[in-house]
């Protein structure tokens, strides 16, 4: 199971939310390359890479910075962020980019999913975003009428060969994950997931490791990595 490091991008800093709110933010850098480059020189596999400021406004705010990343990390990167149009679909698709991660549009316009799904190939994943159970869009703003499950399956006949999933109310919030949600989803699916959200201990992720279906083939870290709850190098151990 593959460990990535998150990398947040608001006004250009790295930053964590709390339930993905936006107005609760908390800045750990000034330089989200630099945070790759240490995050690559600690041992990373890979990195998490979220324009939050285009996930609301559905522009890519920090689309040279994404790119900066990419192109100076010697590890394999995975975007989302602000994907919403044919446009916006079509530049992150032209740079380097192992995975592009696309969030609303998946809920609300499932022709760019389909181009996403042509265009992408294995390289797509959808981000399960959920809320009580329900998905949620628009930088978690929005909820849908959606339940996960029922989602994921759609997704799955679409041809999306891989889910991030995060429990919002989790996320950011140094209380656990829902481990409960994500194994229930990931029996009821074949699609590859990567868990994100309320990753606070070591303990955490080697819970993760003992229950998880074998389709559950990541984790997303952010806060508790950049207030030294663990170190990368632990992480990763804890998943070994």
């Amino acid at each position: 199971m593959r460990l990535f490091p998150a990398i947040d991008i608001q006004g250009g800093n790295t930053v964590r939310l709390r339930h993905g709110d936006f107005e609760q933010s908390t800045i750990f850098s000034t330089d989200p390359v630099e945070m790759a480059h240490r995050w690559v020189e600690d041992g990373a596999e890979a990195l998490h890479v979220v324009d939050l400021d285009a996930a609301r406004t559905g522009e890519l705010v920090n689309f040279e910075l994404v790119e900066r990343i990419v192109n100076e990390a010697d590890v394999p990167v995975q975007y989302g962020g602000g994907i919403r149009s044919a446009k916006s679909l079509a530049y992150v698709a032209g740079i380097k980019l192992r995975w592009v991660v696309m969030g609303t549009a998946a809920v609300t316009h499932a022709d760019l999913l389909d181009d996403a799904v042509n265009w992408l190939e294995d390289r797509l994943v959808v981000g399960v975003d959920c809320s009580d159970g329900m998905v949620a869009t628009h930088g978690w703003r929005q909820r849908s009428l959606m339940h996960a499950p029922q989602f994921v399956q759609v997704l799955a006949e679409r041809g999306v060969p891989r889910i991030v999933y995060t429990d919002i109310a989790t996320d950011g919030m140094m209380r656990g994950p829902n481990l409960a949600g994500l194994v229930d989803l990931a029996e009821r699916t074949s699609i590859e997931i990567v868990q994100s959200g309320g990753i606070t201990s070591l303990e955490d992720l080697k819970r993760l490791r003992q229950i998880a279906p074998p389709n559950v083939v990541g984790v997303i870290v952010g806060r508790a990595l950049y207030e030294g709850a663990f170190t990368l190098a632990q992480g990763m151990a804890a998943l070994a």
